[in-house]
């Protein structure tokens, strides 16, 4: 970066004197006063670009304990909620209620345990009860579950196992369809590809590049057309994997961010913030001059000019963080 902003400095500094040897100053080769920019205080912000892809978050399959042959299927991109169906087995629903943990018993009266809470829980927020939730199937959990049978155009057991319900942590957006109409649904194996209904980019960040991505972080996301939005830094991978570009080193990183519009895997740019100096002075990169192995300004007073020399910091925005001038300084910039 350096590199590049010295060659531009040089070459709009043609016609100006650099301070002499001896802290002389010279006269500027002009008839007229160059393009100015001032000196600033503030933050300086070093936002790096890498590519991403737009997508949905937290892929998984989903599995059911349903057997027999696929009556519905959903369309992929369909949004699935809680007391939804997510696939038809046997002209029989396979219901999606919210929870972390798996259906793999049939659950009925004297029943103990989380998964008997979660169904509560569920049945509950379903507006089914009155029941207590706590984790023990009763003689009202069974009622509660006879009305939702009910409804749903099941039997009505007072049962349910992994053939009526899947749990999952919320609500879905269909993927893939595994086992499409007409197809077979079998224990264990999976019937639907989902993805939460959130919106992240992805980015394979190069490994040594690690430090630009940090969990809470800011990060600014272009979408196709031009478009930003602001998004956060969600999660970190711990470890670095091949496969990247070149063949180098990356690691995951998700972004989150407050996206519903059209776009589905499609690629984007991710701004990360990297290098951050508080209360700095700076000047436009590009008012930057070589001066005798570093680097200096043209200080713009009145009708006259002097190249001050300065020492240089961090780079962000299109600013060098600055030392050996004021605030408020003229400094010359490239007309135009």
């Amino acid at each position: 970066m350096v590199a590049g902003a010295v060659a531009g400095a040089v070459a709009v500094g043609g016609a100006v004197a650099v301070r002499a040897a001896g802290g002389e100053e010279a006269r500027a080769g002009r008839t007229a006063a160059p393009a100015t920019a001032l000196v600033e205080r503030g933050d300086l912000v070093d936002t790096e670009t890498v590519d991403g892809t737009l997508t949905y978050a937290d892929v998984s399959d989903v599995r059911t304990g349903a057997n027999g042959v696929v009556t519905w299927a959903p369309r992929e991109g369909t949004r699935v909620g809680r007391g939804e169906t997510l696939i038809g087995v046997e002209g029989r629903p396979v219901t999606l209620m919210y929870g972390d943990a798996p259906m793999y018993r049939t659950l009925g009266q004297g029943a103990e345990g989380k998964d008997v809470r979660l169904l509560e829980e569920n049945l509950e927020a379903l507006g089914y009860g009155p029941m207590t939730v706590d984790g023990e199937f009763t003689a009202a959990t069974a009622a509660a579950v006879c009305a939702w049978q009910d409804d749903r155009g099941l039997p009505e057991t007072g049962t349910v196992g992994a053939a009526q319900v899947v749990f999952h942590g919320g609500a879905v957006r269909v993927r893939e369809v595994k086992a499409p109409e007409g197809g077979r649904a079998s224990p264990g194996q999976p019937v639907l590809t989902v993805s939460g209904t959130g919106r992240v980019v992805h980015v394979d960040l190069d490994a040594d590049r690690q430090d630009l991505a940090e969990e809470g972080a800011a990060a600014t996301v272009e979408l196709p057309g031009g478009t930003r939005v602001e998004g956060t830094v969600a999660e970190v991978g711990a470890v670095a994997e091949s496969g990247g570009k070149d063949g180098n080193a990356t690691v995951d990183v998700e972004i989150a961010v407050d996206y519903d519009g059209r776009f589905d895997e499609a690629p984007v740019s991710v701004g990360l913030v990297g290098e951050r100096r508080e209360d700095v002075l700076s000047v436009p990169v590009e008012a930057l001059l070589a001066v005798r192995g570093g680097f200096g300004v043209e200080v713009v007073e009145g009708a006259r000019t002097r190249v001050v020399p300065v020492e240089t910091g961090a780079f962000g925005g299109g600013r060098v963080e600055v030392s050996g001038v004021r605030a408020g300084t003229k400094v010359g910039v490239p007309a135009g």
